[in-house]
This record gives C-alpha cells, structure tokens and sequence, in this order.
C-alpha cells in the first residue's frame, strides 16, 4: 500500500516539478533537464498583454461563477432537500448533476448553436463564458451543500424552530445558512478549481477578447519551452493561491464557531 502512494504521489508531482524547473531554465531542448538559469521567461510573460488580459478574465470569470453557482445552488439544494415526492426529487437531481455526465466539448458544442444563431447573437461574450462555466461547476456545488444537509438534518432543526414561532425567513438566514458555510465555502473552491483550469468550452465559446488564461495558454506552448513552462506555473499558482485562502478561510470559520460554542 505505502509503494502504490509512493508511485501515485512520484506520478503526481514529477511533471510538476519539471514544470517548475523548466520555467526557470534557459534552454531546454532534446534533453532530460534545461540548461542554464534564468527568471527572463517569468518577465515576459508578465510583459505579455495578451497574457495579463487573459489572466484578468479568468479572474472576473471565476468571481463571476462562483457568485452566481451559489445564488442558484443554495436555494435549489434546499428545494430539493425539504422536496416530499421521492420521485420528483430523484429526476430533478438527475438533472441538476446531468452536465457532470455530459463533456465539456458537447456543452460548448451547444453554446455555440444557441449563441451564434440571430435571436441570441451573444458568442463570445464575457457572460455566456460564466454561464457556460456555471452549467458545468454547479453540480459539483449542489451536491456538496445536499449531502450536508441530510448529514446536519436540518429538517429537524427547522421543525424545532418553527415549533417555537420562527418564520421561514428566519429559518433560512439564521439555521440553513450559518449551517451550511463549510460545504459551501468548500464547494466554491471546488467551482473555483474548475473554472480557472477550464479549457474546452472556454476554447469554443470565448471571444478574441474574453478568452480565459488556459485558452491563450495553449498557444504558448508553440513556441519557447522555458515560455510556456513559466505561463503554467502562473496557473498552477493561482489555483493554488484560491486553494489556500480557501482552507485558511474554512478553519477561520471553524476556530470562529468554536469560540461561539
């Protein structure tokens, strides 16, 4: 068992590492590791207008997702938690989790017939890209807050607080949603992660002006390795970068709650 993680975490983190070393090598070609050392490949691409452009877009793309992943999340989750026909609830969920079993490329493929057509001429616009990018991150988010909220019984708690005369304005803003903060909060780094490493329905329905950082990403690797290898790294740091904040946010949010206890 210690061998196979061993093997799993090499695999994982090798081609990290050579992602890193690369992006400070001077020349890297047609040899296991670069030559020299340089931060020259870092200025460049921060020097690239193309790439500040499209690292600004992921950024309002990925605030945008996540706001509106949630306005729509929570409010459906709760729907379909306190829904009493078993049936119903059962294929609505189906087809709240459908675009998780349906690829990005067919989505896009979808957008692009829907939006390109003279009714909706909207392609390429920076909301159709967030739409697209709610459509394919949002189930991930509905499911997380539905499982904590059968794990917390939150039916029971709103029972309890409706017996004593609460009101479901009540009910919502001050039992489901103080409760349900950590799935969220955890759920949205998930809709975070998948936004900013978004790349197929993003290379399909991105306009010249709106592509996203991993669509003009791809064009760096056409040229220089050093260029391309420093252009990831900026990804990986800013996935990384939403991760933490993350996870020190959720355990701010825990060492809060236990200093109210």
């Amino acid at each position: 068992m210690a061998f196979v993680t061993i093997a799993y975490l090499v695999y994982l983190l090798v081609p990290i590492l050579l992602l890193l070393v690369g992006s400070v090598g001077e020349t890297w070609f047609n040899t296991l590791l670069p030559q020299g050392m340089t931060g020259a490949w870092y200025v460049q691409v921060a020097s690239d207008g193309s790439f500040r452009r499209a690292f600004t877009t992921s950024l309002i793309v990925c605030a945008g997702t996540c706001l509106v992943s949630a306005l729509i999340a929570l409010p459906l989750a709760y729907s379909l938690h306190n829904m009493a026909h078993r049936g119903v609830k059962t294929v609505l969920r189906v087809i709240a989790l459908l675009p998780v079993a349906v690829p990005p490329l067919v989505l896009g493929f979808g957008f692009v017939l829907v939006f390109s057509s003279d009714e909706l001429p909207f392609l390429g616009s920076l909301w159709v890209l967030v739409g697209g990018h709610v459509a394919l991150a949002l189930p991930y988010l509905l499911q997380a807050l539905v499982a904590d909220m059968r794990h917390l019984n939150l039916a029971m708690l709103e029972q309890a607080a409706a017996a004593m005369g609460a009101g479901f304005a009540a009910r919502f803003f001050d039992i489901v949603l103080p409760s349900l903060r950590h799935s969220l909060l955890s759920g949205l780094i998930m809709v975070a992660a998948l936004s900013l490493g978004e790349f197929q329905l993003s290379n399909l329905v991105a306009g010249f002006l709106t592509r996203p950082y991993p669509v003009v990403l791809l064009q760096a690797f056409y040229g220089a390795t050093g260029f391309a290898c420093a252009a990831t790294v900026v990804l990986l740091g800013l996935a990384l970068i939403a991760a933490v904040s993350g996870g020190l946010t959720a355990r701010s949010a825990r060492g809060l709650q236990g200093v109210a206890s």
